[in-house]
């Protein structure tokens, strides 16, 4: 049933939401003004929390099973190349949602980021987290989008709805140590980034990170 012909059979909130959904789907992505400041994120905000890889596997859709299977693979890897190949398909599984519209919401969400629209793809986001609040990848998603805003609040808040719903995201844990290190917190980054690591041992860049902040926060071992 399309959302049109579905909207009188709705309460008044879910009406509301259908509504605004279908507004959301019929925006282009570039609505935003052209000369609208806040359209572009800062310099400094232009690195992005961990996110999906572009080309990702096809994947069954068994994900309960198919994700702890690929965990213990991951936490078992015996090279980076091999690691790289099990987060592909363990993002694959995250970004799986039975809802078509939700997908599509978020398909155009990534498009809006990819154009620095970020106030566009703020509203795709929300709407796919009022639509689907057990969708972890939404909540990961705009975790990103309030980092480019510099707000450290929200998108921690945001990564921790994604750690209630599943504590091994990698991506969210190293989301954490990032905020925490820009926030200039290194101990609570430091144990954000171990947290990860501890998930994916192969996690890009982190291990670096991780013994630089060892360093930093600990000392050197003599």
């Amino acid at each position: 049933m399309g959302l049109k012909l579905g909207f009188k059979f709705l309460g008044p909130t879910n009406r509301r939401l259908a509504i605004l959904i279908a507004a959301l789907l019929a925006l282009p992505v570039a609505a935003v003004a052209q000369d609208d400041p806040r359209v572009v994120p800062p310099p400094r905000a232009q690195k992005k929390l961990p996110e999906a890889p572009t080309k990702l596997p096809k994947v069954p859709a068994d994900r309960t099973r198919g994700l702890d299977f690929l965990f213990g693979a991951l936490k078992a890897a015996p090279d980076e190349d091999s690691a790289r190949h099990v987060e592909a398909r363990i993002w694959a599984l995250w970004l799986q949602t039975p809802s078509d519209t939700a997908a599509l919401l978020m398909v155009r969400a990534k498009a809006a980021i990819d154009a620095q629209n970020v106030d566009v793809a703020l509203k795709l986001l929300d709407a796919v987290i009022k639509l689907r609040p057990d969708y972890v990848e939404a909540w990961n998603r705009r975790a990103t989008i309030y980092y480019l805003k510099n707000d450290y609040v929200r998108s921690l808040g945001d990564l921790q709805q994604v750690l209630t719903r599943e504590p091994r995201h990698f991506g969210a844990l190293a989301g954490v140590g990032m905020i925490m290190q820009d926030m200039g917190d290194d101990k609570r980054a430091l144990d954000a980034f171990r947290k990860a690591l501890a998930v994916d041992p192969y996690l890009e860049k982190v291990p670096q990170i991780v013994k630089q902040l060892t360093e930093k926060v600990e000392g050197r071992d003599i």
